[in-house]
């Protein structure tokens, strides 16, 4: 039978898959010696037996037990006695940190006997009456579901009876009417009175929390993070400490350097007189941590001290909860902190100049969606702006959008293509998904440790919190700023996570100095950009995979070139006939004899070598993979019901060509054009138009030789399924280029499914392959992009089908395993064939890991996805480097 309970004595930081990252550290500072309250950890298998059978697996209840009786006896205390009673907290802790999403219940063991007993033994009536009414509200909430706002419209109630606005003024007599409150409201809606036996109610909550894995709200933030949805939680039985046992008490969250900005000092919120779930939740504005210096300066250096020995233990910046009960310092958690993308960047550098890491690892502890954040606007603070507030700088980012009051709001409009910001007096977990739809999150109370900001922090979305002079009124969708400025739902707004300044109406905004840096314009010495660069240029020496870039002109090709590119994937000559040129494909369409398609393709030649010699210019030296005309001719011609309607209104004063082009457009109708006359096709059925474009190219490429450069042109032939199509067309191009005298690289992209089966026999004709993935995934699953992601895939993710968009990230099971096929196949046959990817998944960070794993030479992404793909590249390097040899 499987251990299914550790005690915090039996297990360490390495055991996160299986005590999950609270019970494995909770583990770890025991081991350090440093001061935890007594505990234990049922394990993640548990919960997953317990959501797959429908209830506790056997053996459980008996080790619960078990481990409990030791804590009791080591303590003791028994759990709820009316003399000296044990209460223990139980909270959930996942294998990834996923806060706020799950169920935590404090204060299990009290009961109108015991609460008693925890007055007489602190000395503090008022104290255990008001942990007694936490229990409860907590209880009711969590476990038996009850509306939250019934509970707090009860102590609202109480506060207004006795006339103060806050609970610290609330007396013990206050807190027992309350008890007795909540107990009725607990009686009227479940139709039972609350539990009165201690061991039952610990039994409760240990399940609630197993049932909370499974939570809208935790499903949501799960998908969000790409987190698994069967690793289930561990629960956490903790005795308790209490920091509302008075003013000399209190709970805190601190980090050992800021998450914000990445900064060394002393970061973190305390509030005196409350248990730790004030702070988080932002229900009361906090203190700066460093006022814990003078209301409590030996338990503050203490804290110093422990935060020291976890971050050197860590070799990282540590995200801790603690409680001061009487003076007595107590650790209640620890982990590796969530922190911005600035942050990210600067904290990795500064622990390799600290000697705690090296650079392999400051690499892999930095990601490709955390430099995309960097990449992104700021607001242009020169301009006039209308300042209206200021809070506290929780995440960084320029966020601009209309002023939204609820979650159901935002996503509402988020759904419309508007931009929204979120504004709440304080966010619940239950605000997530308006969270994920919003632009940033403003909130008037709550500091850098509250929900919004932590929350905020690891989805990489602009957050400011605790702008107090903000009066928030979400009954009316509105808030009030210090001038008396209304701001109504639907006004827009921008809110700076750099500086915490709240703006009325939309700032300008500028580009982030990491893409100036890039650009070549920015301030190259910025820590944060020595920081990107430093990180950057290791994985480049890290990195098995090049890296191109998507680019159809010169001008982008330079910004690619600048952002790291190593040459161009994927050149589009369809972008190339779109404008002015339309009218010349038009001509070739409509020509009605040999001599009228040579005439239209003669006009088109000398228009496509200026092209394709302005990309080999800017990259000169480097690969630049032409991709010959790729989509049905009817989309350069026009729209058959405006034709028709413009034709119609013209009446016998139509011109012929409009006449004739009707005609064209009905001719070249099809059902389906992405399956039709395309790619390949279009080379073999109209005779000269591949021909003109491989002309173009190598016309291009010998007068680039010419003037003493280095083109390096490769022709790409699209869609290809046979090896007999790519036949046809490669002979042409050859007998071309030899007439012109340059070489070139010809190779197909893989884009058919039957391409991919039959790489072998396709990789005698072809000299490369390049993964069109975006084809190969509509192909492959049989839907159509543009139909489809907003038809069913909201739902497909609701329903686990997909964990992520197969056109965000490659299906690995899928069309990576085609993928798999035709490496394996194509270098069978030719084992020097190079081998790439130029769809969209070319910039995404868990697509590039997959490219390396299967062993393509390169990616090819967007130009400002390029330096993504570099750290992605040299971090999937690393991550497949077998440890001996890093």
């Amino acid at each position: 039978m499987p251990k299914y309970v550790y005690d915090f004595t039996e297990g360490n930081k390495d055991l996160r898959d299986l005590l999950g990252g609270k019970g494995a550290n909770l583990a770890e500072m025991t081991n350090l010696g440093l001061p935890v309250p007594p505990g234990f950890t049922i394990t993640a298998e548990a919960c997953r037996r317990y959501l797959s059978d429908g209830g506790f697996p056997e053996g459980l209840a008996d080790e619960v037990e078990t481990h409990l009786t030791a804590m009791e006896k080591g303590m003791g205390k028994r759990l709820g006695d009316a003399g000296d009673p044990l209460l223990v907290s139980v909270r959930s802790g996942a294998r990834y940190s996923m806060p706020g999403m799950m169920e935590t219940v404090l204060n299990i063991g009290l009961n109108d006997e015991s609460v008693q007993g925890l007055a007489k033994q602190a000395g503090d009536e008022r104290f255990a009456w008001d942990s007694y009414r936490r229990l409860i509200q907590m209880f009711g909430k969590t476990v038996l579901g009850i509306d939250g706002d019934l509970f707090e419209n009860g102590i609202d109630a109480a506060k207004r009876h006795k006339g103060v606005d806050s609970d610290l003024d609330l007396e013990a007599a206050d807190f027992r009417r309350l008890v007795e409150t909540y107990k009725g409201i607990v009686r009227e809606q479940t139709g039972h009175d609350f539990p009165y036996d201690p061991r039952e109610q610990m039994r409760l909550a240990v399940e609630a929390v197993f049932e909370s894995w499974n939570a809208p709200r935790a499903i949501i933030y799960r998908r969000q993070e790409r987190i698994p949805a069967d690793l289930g939680t561990a629960v956490n039985i903790v005795a308790m400490v209490f920091g509302n046992l008075g003013m000399e008490s209190g709970t805190g969250v601190a980090f050992t350097r800021d998450p914000g900005s990445g900064q060394q000092g002393v970061y973190g919120d305390y509030l005196r007189n409350a248990q730790g779930e004030d702070v988080v939740a932002g229900i009361r504005n906090t203190v700066p941590l460093q006022e814990l210096a003078e209301i409590d300066p030996d338990s503050y250096q203490r804290l110093l001290d422990i935060m020291k020995t976890l971050e050197n233990h860590y070799r990282d910046l540590c995200d801790i909860e603690f409680t001061i009960e009487r003076g007595k310092l107590w650790m209640l958690q620890t982990r590796v902190g969530k922190r911005t993308a600035a942050a990210a960047f600067r904290i990795a550098t500064q622990l390799v100049d600290q000697g705690l890491i090296d650079l392999d690892e400051a690499v892999s502890r930095v990601t490709g969606d955390q430099l995309a954040q960097l990449m992104f606007p700021r607001f242009d603070v020169g301009t006039d702006l209308r300042h209206i507030a200021k809070g506290m700088n929780a995440s960084p980012g320029a966020a601009v959008g209309k002023a939204v009051f609820s979650s159901e709001r935002a996503k509402e409009l988020a759904e419309q293509g508007e931009d929204v910001i979120l504004v709440r007096r304080e966010t619940t977990p239950d605000d997530l998904v308006g969270m994920i739809a919003a632009q940033g999150v403003l909130t008037s109370r709550g500091g850098k440790t509250s929900h919004a900001a932590v929350v905020a922090r690891g989805m990489g979305k602009t957050c400011v919190c605790g702008a107090e002079e903000l009066e928030v009124d979400a009954q009316e969708r509105r808030f009030t700023a210090p001038d008396g400025v209304v701001v109504e739902e639907g006004e827009v707004i921008s809110i700076d996570g750099g500086t915490g300044e709240v703006y009325l109406g939309e700032v300008p905004v500028m580009a982030s100095p990491v893409v100036e840096y890039f650009e070549g314009s920015g301030d190259s010495g910025d820590e944060l950009v020595q920081a990107v660069h430093r990180i950057l240029s290791h994985a480049d020496g890290r990195r098995r995979l090049d890296v191109r870039a998507n680019a159809d002109n010169p001008d982008d090709a330079a910004r690619a070139r600048r952002f790291g590119a190593r040459g161009i994937g994927l050149c589009r000559t369809e972008h190339m006939f779109l404008g002015d040129r339309r009218k010349l494909v038009e001509d070739l369409i409509l020509a009605g004899s040999a001599e009228e398609r040579r005439a239209a393709l003669d006009a088109l030649e000398p228009l496509q070598r200026s092209d394709f010699a302005g990309i080999l210019e800017a990259m000169d030296g480097l690969p630049v993979t032409i991709r010959l005309i790729d989509p049905p001719l009817h989309e350069f011609l026009p729209d058959i019901t405006a034709l028709s309607v413009k034709i119609a209104l013209a009446g016998d004063g139509a011109t012929p060509r409009d006449r004739r082009l009707l005609d064209a457009v009905k001719r070249l109708h099809e059902q389906n054009p992405m399956l039709g006359l395309r790619g390949v096709r279009l080379g073999l059925v109209i005779p000269g138009l591949f021909a003109m474009q491989v002309r173009a190219i190598a016309e291009a490429a010998a007068e680039r030789r010419a003037a003493g450069g280095d083109p390096r042109a490769e022709i790409m032939i699209p869609l290809v399924a046979a090896v007999q199509e790519l036949e046809g067309v490669r002979d042409e191009a050859e007998r071309i280029l030899a007439e012109v005298g340059v070489e070139a690289l010809i190779g197909t992209m893989i884009e058919v499914p039957r391409a991919a089966l039959t790489a072998g026999q396709i990789a005698e004709a072809a000299q490369f392959f390049s993964f069109g993935t975006n084809d190969l995934t509509q192909m492959t699953w049989g839907f159509s992009r543009d139909d489809v992601e907003a038809a069913f895939f909201s739902r497909y993710l609701d329903l686990g089908i997909f964990g992520v968009s197969p056109f965000e990230t490659i299906d690995r099971s899928g069309v990576g395993r085609l993928m798999s096929i035709a490496v394996e196949e194509g270098r069978r046959t030719r084992p020097d064939i190079k081998l790439g990817i130029c769809g969209e998944h070319g910039g995404d960070p868990e697509s590039v890991h997959f490219c390396h794993e299967i062993g393509l030479d390169y990616v090819s992404c967007s130009p400002f996805r390029v330096p993504v793909a570099r750290l992605e590249a040299g971090r999937a390097a690393l991550a497949c480097a077998e440890p001996e040899s890093r």
